[in-house]
């Protein structure tokens, strides 16, 4: 099967409870029932990508447990194409996330099985028919690095959420098209937006929550504003759905601020409900 959209990162169970606030430093607070749901900033982004039609294959790891099943029938159920994400003799990896009132969350990510999303897997990889390779950091580094020096040598664009911020090559930078980074992220790389581009690549994108993104470019910065919701229920997940859905528009043809227009509706759409996957629109609900 030819995808034109390839997505490497992680896949996590999400193990989501809702807090009145977040316990400070020895102090325990109590919360709501435990909810698990699919995630993973890799898995986020692909299934994100095809619940608004790309054709999109996830480059990742689960473990033969419990948790990996759910984000199996998580990925195929949205569209995704699994035959690249193997099973692992580590644990699939699980994100413990707390969700306050307002909707804000706190993430400690536990990798397990992404620990193994290895050099060989990318080399295995056809680029056949991909237009796209969209990247996140909850890998090994080692393995982002490779793959997106391979995209490029194939003539692929290639997109890169850096969350967290980590250090990477020169080169590597440099052969990114698509640079994603939200303010905090882009405070620690460059006093100026602009400045951005200095580090090597194409474009870049500054998402900004619920002010939308800016999209920065040679030949200047384009705000795009997103969308007013109703309430915001949870944010969790809300940049990988950007990443996926501005990762799709790239894949079929769309230019940068095309995409970025597309994708916070997208992001901002899924704000509205719980969870990360489960709250992702559709291409019918994006309209």
């Amino acid at each position: 099967m030819t995808n034109a959209l390839l997505v490497l990162g992680s896949a996590n169970a999400d193990l989501v409870v809702e807090v009145g606030r977040r316990p400070g430093g020895g102090e325990t607070v109590l919360g709501g029932d435990t909810v698990v749901l699919p995630g993973g900033k890799g898995a986020n982004t692909a299934v994100a990508a095809a619940r608004v039609g790309a054709s999109v294959a996830l480059i990742g790891a689960v473990g033969g447990d419990g948790y990996g099943s759910l984000l199996r029938e998580s990925l195929e159920s949205s569209g995704v194409d699994t035959a690249l994400v193997k099973t692992s003799a580590r644990p699939t990896g699980i994100a413990y996330i707390t969700v306050t009132p307002d909707g804000e969350n706190s993430i400690v990510v536990s990798p397990g099985a992404n620990a193994d999303v290895s050099l060989s897997d990318v080399d295995a990889l056809s680029f056949d028919g991909a237009s796209v390779l969209t990247c996140s950091l909850e890998v090994p580094l080692e393995t982002v690095i490779h793959a997106i020096g391979a995209a490029s040598r194939a003539g692929v664009r290639t997109v890169l959420n850096l969350s967290p911020v980590a250090e990477l090559p020169t080169e590597t930078l440099k052969q990114l098209t698509v640079l994603i980074v939200n303010e905090h992220e882009a405070a620690q790389l460059a006093s100026d937006w602009r400045d951005l581009l200095k580090l090597g690549p194409t474009s870049a994108i500054v998402t900004l929550g619920a002010r939308g993104a800016a999209v920065v470019a040679r030949a200047g910065i384009v705000e795009v504003p997103a969308i007013e919701v109703d309430e915001v229920v949870d944010t969790t997940g809300a940049g990988d759905a950007f990443a996926g859905a501005l990762s799709a528009r790239l894949a079929e043809g769309d230019n940068i601020v095309q995409a970025a227009e597309y994708a916070v509706k997208v992001a901002a759409l899924s704000v509205t409900k719980a969870g990360a996957q489960p709250s992702y629109p559709t291409a019918a609900e994006v309209g």
